[in-house]
């Protein structure tokens, strides 16, 4: 009998979150909620006013804090009580509400930006006026280089009124795949069924039974094909979405919108992905290795991710998995533990699957404190994504606690390297702390698979992303078939002759939430290098590497640009050698893999 997904009521509170942290209940954050929409009339009598003296654009900077700290409870309340359960149509309509009146607080206070731009010749005489000012030198220089970029006040009040509507994609997605869809049980070796869920299907793909993975891969896909006009219709509005706004605010494409904002170069976007063409034989060197060892004619899409080394038990209980990854990080100080363990007893993580629970593993920095939603299987990969999310959180935890208001919110170029700098270090402590030939195989090989998901998976994942846009641009149509028939291409290149490229996977754009983040996953890649950097200098160096991380890059925020922040933790991202530096270890791993095997 299958596996039966329990309701949210039947986990153990010692196993959720406590967002009672933000709000004591919903009637508080209804209070709040009101007291936000008063702050909008406030913010808006600024326009036109911005100019008349230092003091009104200092006025106008700190009420901007005050409501950046309210928006920041109202938005992570109703978010995570929806994210408990994505059915419960009251935390939906909460949601609902919150983005409504977001939307209509951007459009009182659109005229900032344009009015800011038009008294640019005033600013550094107000520094001069008022020396508190001075705080919110680099924001405001931010807000003065998207003068090409920024429209009229009509024209900027209309763009914030469309913000509902920019959503809809992301939320037409969410709410399908998270909420309705709904897929057949897999059936094992034995015929015994096993509930198939987004959380269910990952680990059935690390199963040992080839049937299971076999029938899981179908029914997933399957199940997507029936919508796959429905999925096409989606991302398609997603693209076009991006394509309109990069045209209104007068971007060469939105690839150089999205990166704009992070003032990251579009340069480093092209170069990971030609960084890893040039270093393509290392994916079908391990393809090869994959089927040899693995025994089989033939490689299926769905034999990626089980473990090659078929007779380790790596069962990891959630208590297992804080006391290893706790362990695995003791380098990195006693200050860092404290917060880690603060963030494993106070209330910070929602473990467990439930009924209509959101899929996968996220880190929400609220203010009060981060939030870690996971749902735990009990799996090595688990004991991975509590590390990973742990990165986030405490990232997220430094960056609130040293940085004013304006410059706590850390760019996401950087937002994937503290997460997987954790992943690193806790595969390197594994690895030195076992002298067992087939569990340390076992360890290389999730190694591998960590450089195969993130530095190849992801980069294609960038391509695919780069490629719908020039193809919308272009005038062909985002079909069903349009996009399977280059989803497949890309498989093809990317993984190389030593696999089956099963038609299914042509479907799997369908199903990656990541598509609607707009340019984001691109970045798993580029964190993972400076990741991979970042941790071998803290082990090689200790104590002067943990503090240049913490107290350059963990605490900092967005004092910095992206690139300057990972300067100081001593990586350079400008230049694609981070990138090839990794490629060349997964090269490497690839050789001990097959000596361990021999």
């Amino acid at each position: 009998m299958a596996d039966r997904i329990p309701k949210r009521d039947e986990i153990d509170e010692k196993f959720k979150w406590h967002l009672e942290d933000i709000y004591p209940s919903d009637d508080a954050w209804e209070a709040d909620l009101k007291k936000l929409t008063e702050y909008k009339d406030k913010m808006a009598s600024y326009k036109g006013r911005l100019g008349e003296s230092a003091q009104t654009l200092l006025e106008f900077h700190q009420l901007d804090d005050e409501v950046s700290v309210l928006i920041d409870s109202l938005a992570n309340y109703a978010q995570r009580r929806s994210d408990e359960d994505t059915a419960n149509t009251k935390y939906q309509a909460m949601v609902g509400r919150m983005s409504s009146v977001f939307v209509e607080f951007g459009s009182a206070v659109s005229f900032f930006s344009p009015e800011l731009i038009s008294i640019a010749d005033k600013i550094d005489g107000f520094y001069k006026e008022c020396p508190e000012l001075e705080l919110y030198r680099i924001s405001i220089n931010r807000t003065l280089r998207n003068k090409e970029h920024t429209l009229s006040d009509a024209e900027e009040r209309i763009m914030a009124l469309s913000g509902d509507l920019a959503g809809s994609p992301e939320n037409i997605f969410s709410m399908f795949s998270d909420a309705d869809l709904k897929f057949p049980d897999a059936v094992d070796k034995d015929g015994n069924a096993q509930p198939l869920t987004h959380e269910s299907y990952r680990m059935i793909m690390e199963s040992q039974d080839r049937v299971l993975r076999k029938s899981a891969f179908e029914g997933l896909y399957h199940t997507y094909d029936k919508f796959r006009n429905t999925c096409a219709a989606t991302l398609s509005s997603q693209v076009k979405m991006l394509g309109f706004y990069a045209k209104a605010r007068r971007y060469e494409s939105p690839l150089e919108q999205a990166l704009f904002g992070n003032e990251i170069p579009v340069e480093v976007y092209h170069n990971l992905i030609a960084a890893v063409h040039e270093n393509m034989q290392y994916m079908y060197d391990y393809v090869k290795l994959r089927r040899e060892l693995m025994g089989l004619d033939e490689l299926h899409m769905y034999d990626l991710y089980t473990p090659i080394v078929s007779d380790i038990d790596m069962k990891i209980t959630f208590e297992e998995a804080k006391e290893t990854v706790y362990k695995a990080l003791s380098v990195m100080g006693d200050e860092y533990l404290s917060i880690l363990k603060q963030g494993f007893e106070g209330g910070w993580i929602d473990v467990y699957e439930n009924e209509g629970k959101t899929s996968g593993a996220y880190s929400a920095g609220a203010r009060v404190h981060p939030y870690v939603l996971l749902n735990h299987k009990d799996t090595l990969n688990c004991m991975f994504t509590l590390a990973h999310e742990m990165g986030h959180a405490i990232h997220s935890y430094y960056s609130n606690k040293n940085q004013p208001v304006c410059y706590s919110d850390y760019s996401i170029f950087v937002a994937e390297v503290a997460s997987t700098c954790n992943e690193a270090l806790l595969m390197q402590y594994l690895l030195k702390n076992t002298d067992d030939k087939k569990e340390k195989a076992y360890l290389i090989n999730y190694f591998l698979e960590q450089f195969r998901g993130t530095l190849y998976r992801q980069t294609m994942f960038a391509e695919f992303e780069l490629k719908i846009a020039e193809m919308y641009d272009s005038g062909e149509a985002l079909t069903a078939e349009t996009l399977n028939a280059l989803y497949r291409s890309l498989n093809e290149q990317y993984y190389g002759g030593d696999i089956v490229i099963d038609s299914e996977i042509d479907l799997e754009w369908a199903r990656i939430p990541h598509f609607y983040y707009d340019y984001y996953v691109y970045q798993y890649a580029t964190g993972y290098s400076a990741a991979i950097a970042l941790s071998q200098r803290i082990l090689k160096e200790g104590e002067p590497a943990v503090r240049d991380y913490i107290d350059n890059f963990l605490k900092g925020g967005c004092s910095k640009t992206p690139i300057e922040l990972l300067r100081g933790a001593g990586v350079d991202m400008a230049t694609s050698a981070p990138i090839k530096s990794a490629l060349e270890l997964f090269g490497s791993l690839i050789g001990q893999m097959r000596e361990l095997m021999q």
